[in-house]
């Protein structure tokens, strides 16, 4: 995991980068790890993951578990202050619930991360489906309608250099286009404005998605409307779902814009 090299600047922290290499090893389906498998993950030294795993365990972010160690809840601050720093989630939330109601379906915010699209706002329906998700949740961008339209919103000459990164999901989509095949599909997401997923990404799953814009227009994160396949229709997501949707994310860039110009007030 660890890339050698990685950083060349003089004010590059080395050990640092190692010690988020050892948060970044716990992955879905493995929740404790011994100190030999972190070190044959990361390719570090026993020694040096030992130091790291007690500093992080003295900054109660690793607990003892049995023979190894496991997150405690605590890591979940990393991730919420990057969203909560935006205010996204507080912006966000009254607009994605109206659409929950109107829907009666999940809808999910999330934004580009190498290859990947991660999680950063949700409000879910109980229903059961092929993959769990929750806030900080990875999968493959190009297989997400999430991620199409995230990808479509770069620079196309910038596509094939971000997939280039490697997934850290750990998910095998179903769908693998062609690079070919890939740029079309962007295409068409780019003269429409939003995307589909259907079965993608796994069986059963099937969504549509859209860009959220900042207050110069650009796209700083998707929102979709997930559906299950054997109840809805791609029919009804285009003609029902989809007009909300489009609705709903255009109101929250409205509102994103609106913040933005709030100026800051110190006391």
């Amino acid at each position: 995991m660890t890339d050698t090299g990685r950083g060349t600047g003089p004010d590059f922290i080395e050990a640092l980068a190692r010690g988020l290499d050892v948060l970044r090893t716990f992955r879905p389906g493995t929740p404790s790890m011994t100190l030999s498998e972190i070190a044959g993950l990361t390719g570090l030294a026993r020694p040096t993951v030992r130091r790291i795993l007690i500093t992080l365990e003295t900054l109660g972010y690793v607990r003892g578990a049995g023979r190894g160690y496991a997150l405690t809840p605590r890591v979940l601050d990393l991730g919420m202050a990057y969203v909560h720093s935006l205010s996204m989630w507080d912006v966000a939330r009254p607009h994605m619930e109206k659409l929950v109601a109107q829907t009666g379906e999940s809808t999910s915010m999330a934004q580009l991360d190498g290859s990947d699209i991660v999680y950063v706002a949700r409000v879910a329906v109980p229903k059961i489906v092929t993959l769990a998700v929750s806030i900080g949740t990875r999968f493959p961008a190009a297989a997400t309608s999430m991620g199409k339209v995230l990808l479509a919103a770069l620079p196309p000459a910038a596509v094939p250099g971000v997939l280039a990164e490697p997934s850290r999901s750990g998910i095998a989509a179903r769908w693998q286009p062609a690079d070919s095949e890939l740029e079309t599909a962007l295409r068409e997401v780019r003269a429409k404005g939003w995307a589909l997923a259907d079965q993608d990404l796994a069986p059963g799953i099937r969504s549509v998605a859209t860009g959220v814009r900042d207050g110069d227009g650009n796209v700083i994160a998707a929102l979709n409307v997930t559906v299950h396949a054997a109840e809805t229709s791609v029919e009804t997501l285009l003609d029902d779902h989809l007009p909300r949707l489009l609705r709903t994310a255009a109101d929250i860039g409205h509102d994103w814009a609106l913040t933005a110009t709030i100026p800051s007030v110190t006391a």
